[in-house]
C-alpha cells in the first residue's frame, strides 16, 4: 500500500503521471527487444508480438487488476481489463496514420494476424457469458477463468500451427510489410542473455508502475467521486495501455508492421486474461461484479474488432486521411464507447 488514498489531488495525480510516462517509456524500448527476439527465435513478429510485447507490455494492466481485485474494488479491475481492450485497439489506428505508405491493415496483413483477432472474440465471449450466469465458484475461483486460460493456451498452439503450415495466405503487394525487421544497431552482436536481460528490466519497470497506477486509481475514485468503471475503463486502462500504443508507433516507423499489429491484438488477449487473474484473487466471482457499462465496453471491443479483422481481409491500400475505413471507424467506436461509459 502506498498510502494515497489519504493524499491530495496533486500528489495522486503527479504519481499516476510518473507511473504512466515509465510505462511508455519502458513499452518503447520493449519493442525494439522483442523485434530482435523474433528475429533470433524464427517465431515471425506476429506471434513474437503477441508473445513477448503483448505479454510484457500487459504486466502493468494485470498488476492493476490484480492489486484492486485484492483491494475489493471489482469496478476498477474489470473496467481496467476491458477498457484496455477498446484502447488499445484504437492504438491500431493511431499507429496507421503514423505509417504512410499505405493503410496499415493492408500492410500488415497476414493469417496469424487474423488468427489473433479471432481467438480475441472468442475468449472474449467466456466472460460475458460467466457474468450473465449465476456467480458459481469453486475454491472461490469462477470456471471460465480457468476456461480462458486453458483457451489461450490452444489459441497459442493453433497460432503455431498455422505460421508454420498456413492454409491460405494473403495476396503479396509492394506495401506488404508481413515480416520486415530492422533491429536497432548492435543488436545483431548483443548475446541473448543480454536481450533477455533488458527484456526483464523493461517489463519489471512495467509491472511495478502498474502497481501504481491500481494505486492511484483507487485514490481517483475517493477523490472524484467518479465511479470504480469509469476511473478504470477511463484512466487506468489507457495509461496500462501506453506501451501497446508506444511500440505500435516505433514498430511502424521501423517497417516491423506486423508487430505492430500483433502486439496491439496479442496485449488484447492478455486484457482478457486480467479478469481471469483478478478473480483468482478476488473474494468471489469477479463476473459477478460487472456492471452493464462494462458489458457494453466489451462488446463494443468485440465490435471494434470485427471491424478491425474486416479491414485485413479487404485490405484498402488507402481512405480518409490516409488511413483505412476500419481505422476510422475503429476510432468513432472508442470515442463513441468513452461517452456511454458517462452517460
Amino acid at each position: 500500500m502506498l498510502g494515497l488514498q489519504d493524499a491530495s489531488i496533486w500528489l495522486v495525480g503527479g504519481a499516476f503521471l510518473v507511473a504512466a510516462v515509465a510505462i511508455g517509456f519502458a513499452g518503447f524500448r520493449l519493442s525494439y527487444v522483442a523485434d530482435t527476439l523474433a528475429d533470433r527465435t524464427g517465431m515471425g513478429e506476429v506471434v513474437a508480438g503477441a508473445l513477448f510485447v503483448g505479454a510484457a507490455t500487459s504486466l502493468p494492466g494485470a498488476i492493476t487488476s490484480i492489486s484492486t481485485a485484492m483491494q475489493d474494488a471489482p469496478g476498477l479491475a474489470v473496467g481496467n481489463a476491458l477498457g484496455g481492450l477498446t484502447a488499445q485497439t484504437a492504438f491500431i489506428a493511431i499507429a496507421d496514420l503514423f505509417y504512410r505508405r499505405a493503410n496499415l491493415e493492408h500492410a500488415a496483413a497476414s493469417v496469424t494476424g487474423l488468427a489473433q483477432g479471432v481467438l480475441l472474440v472468442v475468449l472474449l465471449t467466456i466472460p460475458l457469458i460467466a457474468s450473465a450466469e449465476p456467480p458459481v465458484t469453486i475454491w472461490g475461483v469462477h470456471p471460465a477463468s480457468v476456461v480462458i486460460l486453458i483457451s489461450y493456451a490452444f489459441g497459442l498452439k493453433l497460432l503455431s500451427d498455422i505460421k508454420d503450415d498456413p492454409m491460405w495466405k494473403p495476396v503479396q503487394t509492394s506495401e506488404t510489410r508481413e515480416s520486415l525487421s530492422d533491429p536497432e544497431e548492435g543488436d545483431d552482436r548483443e548475446s541473448g542473455r543480454s536481450l533477455w536481460g533488458r527484456f526483464a528490466l523493461y517489463a519489471g519497470i512495467t509491472a511495478v508502475a502498474g502497481y501504481v497506477i491500481g494505486e492511484a486509481s483507487l485514490a481517483l475514485v475517493d477523490l472524484t467521486g467518479l465511479s470504480q468503471s469509469a476511473v478504470g475503463t477511463i484512466f487506468s486502462a489507457v495509461a496500462n495501455s501506453l506501451p501497446e500504443l508506444v511500440t505500435a508507433i516505433a514498430a511502424v516507423r521501423i517497417g516491423a508492421v506486423s508487430l505492430a499489429v500483433g502486439d496491439v491484438i496479442g496485449g488484447n488477449a492478455f486484457e482478457v486474461m486480467f479478469l481471469s487473474a483478478a478473480d483468482f484473487f478476488y473474494d468471489g466471482s469477479i463476473y459477478a461484479a460487472m456492471e452493464p457499462q462494462d458489458r457494453t465496453t466489451a462488446i463494443i471491443a468485440m465490435l471494434m474488432t470485427g471491424v478491425l479483422l474486416l479491414g485485413m481481409l479487404r485490405r484498402e491500400r488507402t481512405g480518409p486521411a490516409g488511413i483505412g475505413f476500419e481505422s476510422v471507424l475503429v476510432l468513432l467506436l472508442y470515442a463513441g464507447s468513452v461517452v456511454l461509459i458517462f452517460l
